[in-house]
């Protein structure tokens, strides 16, 4: 068998370290300042303060992924009960021609917002182990349905509900 040839390479080569600033260990005592201020946000004030303020009524539709069919839903907050810096939701929701119990958690830090209808009975688009999953509290959610072969839907929800009252009508004369 052969001998694989030797190749002598001279170790004196160094790559050359040049440095714009020159290390001073006397900066490193310096104490460290912040400019601005701490933090102060309290979640656990704001999940107390959402539990009393937050409107009890809330109304919008459901848009299906799958069928793309559009539904007119209205929740209605039975019971909000602040826990640490979530919220404990609990209610009815309407959905449709269709009506179920509700549980939820709000977190007051971050708005995410989990809802969990609770009925054995739901819509075709909507199946029993699903959730509604909102990262802007109640404003935007989406469905978090149970199978994959599900595309979800979503669900967009306002503070107020619109009362459909007719206008007054005018005489002509």
């Amino acid at each position: 068998m052969p001998v694989p040839p030797v190749i002598d390479i001279p170790a004196e080569i160094q790559a050359p370290f040049e440095s714009s600033q020159s290390f001073n260990s006397s900066q490193l005592a310096i104490p460290l300042e912040f400019e601005g201020s701490v933090e102060s946000f309290d979640p656990v004030a704001r999940a107390a303060d959402l539990a009393a303020t937050l409107p009890r009524q809330w109304c919008g539709n459901y848009t299906s992924f799958e069928s793309n069919s559009t539904v007119d839903v209205e929740l209605t907050l039975t019971s909000l009960k602040p826990m640490g810096q979530m919220v404990d939701l609990r209610g009815d929701m309407r959905i449709g021609a269709i009506s179920t119990p509700v549980q939820g958690n709000l977190n007051a830090k971050s708005d995410q917002l989990d809802l969990l209808p609770l009925s054995p009975e739901l819509t075709n688009d909507l199946e029993i182990g699903g959730r509604f999953l909102g990262l802007q509290a109640f404003s935007l959610a989406g469905w978090d349905a149970p199978r994959l072969t599900n595309p979800g839907g979503r669900l967009d929800l306002s503070r107020s509900c619109a009362v459909s009252e007719s206008a007054p009508i005018r005489a002509l004369w």
